[in-house]
């Protein structure tokens, strides 16, 4: 079995995330490819954007938001994130019980007794009339019927896992500071979410499998159980097991794989690519040495912006004051400074947020 060391794995999600060469995708196919961008930070997923796409320019994102082929919705992990409507309305009915889990879970003695049935129900008879809500109003709403849990708690259970909701524009909306306005997926979409179809097999994990290794892999199924949250998709994994090639990584865990998805060599040069908080490619895997190092994982799960140096997390970057701020993990040479302030002049231009001046480290 071949064994495929980091920086093999390094160079094969680049490749996948769009982050060796920027790509000609329009934001829908690129939202698709990657299976979402998580996105509970509303202007992160512009930078992912402008780091992968060529001539990437803000107002095409605006674009899939308002004309509705890109949607806002509790998804993977029970977090917020941008995916196409297909795959909103796809995948929704296959993380349902996950989402449940997940709320219930985190609320456990608060919701005690709570029937989430007839609270499902309540929320659905609410929404009913099509007009969006804030969740302070849907939970307005029921509280007279369910008074004990605390506003907030009933609100997440409504939003993030019994009626599946889109988060409605401006909220989302390049340079927009606006507040989540809730409408049901279906309503939002004018479609209704597909039921998971009956049989063997999981087909919808099945589906998730391939798309998630189109956009990652090769990966580990703790891999594919950390990016979406659902339990490891065993059924899948099984169903679609001949159709893969396996490698072993540097730990020995088994890597799944589509057969031809790009793996380039590990001496592909790797450009500069500053990263949002949340990226995917930093948090699509449970093992993420492919990509950052372990004293630097906590970056990872901290909101920090970073920058890839020869493919890794090198850097943290801030935008503060005017100044976009470059913090090193570690020290930088001389050429790659210089790509490193070539792309940071890039950004700094694409934000629009007036940056007068890109500084690495506490160079003057």
């Amino acid at each position: 079995m071949t064994l495929l060391d980091n920086r093999a794995l390094n160079r094969a999600t680049l490749a996948r995330q769009h982050l060796l060469t920027r790509t000609d995708a329009s934001v829908s196919e690129a939202v698709a490819h990657l299976c979402g961008l998580q996105a509970q930070e509303p202007q992160e997923p512009f930078i992912g954007l402008w780091s992968r796409l060529a001539d990437f320019g803000p107002e095409r994102l605006d674009a899939a938001l308002t004309g509705r082929t890109v949607v806002r919705t509790h998804l993977m992990r029970r977090t917020v994130h941008l995916v196409t409507a297909d795959d909103a309305l796809a995948w929704r009915a296959r993380h349902d019980t996950m989402l449940r889990q997940r709320v219930l879970g985190t609320y456990r003695s608060e919701l005690a007794g709570i029937d989430v049935d007839e609270v499902a129900a309540a929320g659905r008879a609410v929404t009913a009339d099509q007009q969006p809500r804030t969740m302070r109003e849907l939970v307005q709403a029921l509280e007279d019927r369910w008074p004990g849990p605390p506003r907030r708690v009933l609100g997440e259970l409504l939003v993030a896992a019994l009626v599946p909701m889109a988060q409605l524009p401006p909220r989302g909306l390049w340079q927009q500071r606006a507040g989540v306005r809730n409408l049901p997926l279906a309503t939002w979409l004018e479609r209704d979410i597909d039921p998971l179809p009956s049989g063997d097999g999981d087909p919808v994990g099945r589906r998730l499998l391939r798309r998630y290794l189109a956009a990652y892999g090769p990966a580990a199924c703790a891999d594919l159980r950390a990016w979406c949250g659902l339990a490891g998709l065993p059924a899948a994994v099984k169903a679609c097991r001949e159709e893969l090639v396996v490698f072993r990584d540097e730990r020995g865990r088994e890597l799944l794989d589509l057969p031809d998805a790009p793996r380039p060599h590990p001496d592909t040069p790797a450009p500069v690519r500053f990263l949002p908080a949340f990226d995917n490619a930093i948090l699509g895997y449970h093992d993420r040495s492919r990509i950052i190092d372990a004293p630097h994982l906590g970056l990872s799960v901290a909101g920090h912006r970073t920058v890839l140096v020869d493919g890794r997390v090198t850097a943290t970057w801030t935008v503060r004051d005017h100044r976009l701020r470059i913090s090193p993990l570690r020290p930088l040479t001389a050429p790659e400074r210089d790509a490193v302030h070539a792309e940071a002049q890039g950004l700094a231009t694409f934000l629009d947020e007036g940056v007068e001046d890109v500084r690495i480290g506490a160079e003057e």
